[in-house]
């Protein structure tokens, strides 16, 4: 069975590449096929030695730092892909990558982390961010955005199999495609992770600093709270723009080294996640290194932590605060400040996270490649 791995782009090593990383894993003698490949030489190990084949966007100079404004051109660059020789073609799709053209014959299960965000329900916020929510710019973009989601609807029929990375992201396929989904939560490496000896009077926050992960709105929390201490570890567009926010008792440590960052994580109170996610892997990162997490209730977090309210029997892993606002943040601290040191355990927090590791993983998607590939032939 000739098999066929298909990525939207490879730049550098984040969630969506921890996934390629463990198809490859799997299924070793694969091909992959991508818009572009720019992965410095030092991050290129999750391709396990392989030269993906790559589009006509490879060619053009400084691509790596552009590609994103070339949207408009990525469903035909995609479609150019001639994958007519393969069995099995595995997409890892969360903007393009669903859209390579098989046939009757082939067997196309696609791992979506997502439909494409910015042209569905969060066109409005994505355009806002950009300052392309008014002008005649503002117009472009959402004309641009209008055929990008009749190409993308139009293009889930090439898909025979849908994987969801969590409940959340079923239901928007649902939404976006009314396509059914079996959920596979993707790979988390918790075995690099292990739970430090000492806890340490300080909050921690940990990832890239972009606005839908509200690190301001932590800044403003702790801010109005001087007893406490938040450290803030990523680097990104906005680290400029957060420093100068603030507050003494808030520390930017920008980006650091991955051994670092467990460290912080093993020492850490608790964790703050206050984004949007579609999964999140930093609060089961935090989990796997015995660590508590305040997370915003809604979307992925619902599924990767364990709030004390919605136990049911299972052990606590964190605490949920229902709004993304400073005020709801501040609430979360001081109620979380308030419970007995003995609700949550380094054990619950590490054990949960277990559930997710990239072995489990793997044997899942093997079961569910097999299933389809045997629905198929009869």
């Amino acid at each position: 069975m000739r098999i066929a791995i298909v990525h939207e782009w490879c730049v550098t090593y984040g969630g969506a590449e921890r996934v390629l990383e463990r198809l490859l894993d799997l299924y070793p003698d694969a091909d992959v096929f991508t818009l572009i490949d720019k992965v410095p030489l030092e991050q290129r190990g999750f391709l396990r030695g392989k030269t993906p084949r790559t589009t006509f966007f490879q060619r053009i100079p400084r691509i790596e730092r552009h590609y994103r404004k070339l949207l408009a051109l990525m469903p035909y660059a995609m479609e150019q892909f001639d994958l007519s020789d393969y069995d099995l073609i595995l997409s890892s799709h969360y903007s393009v990558a669903k859209g390579v053209i098989t046939g009757p014959r082939q067997l196309h299960i696609c791992y979506c982390h997502s439909p494409m965000r910015y042209a569905w329900d969060m066109q409005h916020s994505a355009l806002k961010e950009e300052g392309l929510n008014t002008g005649l710019k503002g117009v472009l973009a959402r004309v641009q955005l209008h055929r990008i989601r009749q190409w993308d609807a139009r293009t889930a029929n090439n898909v025979d199999f849908f994987i969801a990375n969590s409940r959340f992201i079923a239901d928007r396929i649902w939404r976006c495609y009314r396509r059914e989904s079996t959920v596979i939560p993707p790979p988390v490496d918790v075995g690099a992770f292990q739970p430090g000896d000492t806890r340490e009077d300080f909050y921690l926050s940990v990832g890239r600093l972009v606005p839908y992960k509200k690190v301001d709105l932590m800044i403003e929390a702790f801010r109005r709270m001087p007893d406490q201490k938040l450290v803030v570890v990523g680097s990104g567009p906005e680290l400029d723009r957060l420093r100068a926010l603030a507050p003494s008792n808030v520390q930017m440590l920008g980006r650091r080294e991955f051994a670092e960052v467990i460290q912080l994580m093993g020492r850490a109170r608790a964790l703050i996640f206050a984004a949007y996610e579609d999964f999140g892997i930093v609060p089961l990162e935090a989990q796997a290194c015995g660590t508590p997490v305040l997370a915003y209730g809604a979307a992925g977090s619902l599924e990767t932590v364990v709030g004390r309210e919605d136990a049911q029997g299972r052990a606590a892993t964190g605490h949920f605060f229902y709004r993304q606002t400073a005020d709801a943040i501040e609430h979360a601290v001081e109620e979380f400040e308030a419970l007995p040191a003995t609700t949550f355990s380094r054990e619950q927090c590490r054990q949960h996270s277990l559930a997710f590791s990239p072995e489990i993983f793997a044997e899942r998607i093997r079961n569910y490649v097999n299933e389809c590939w045997e629905q198929r032939r009869h």
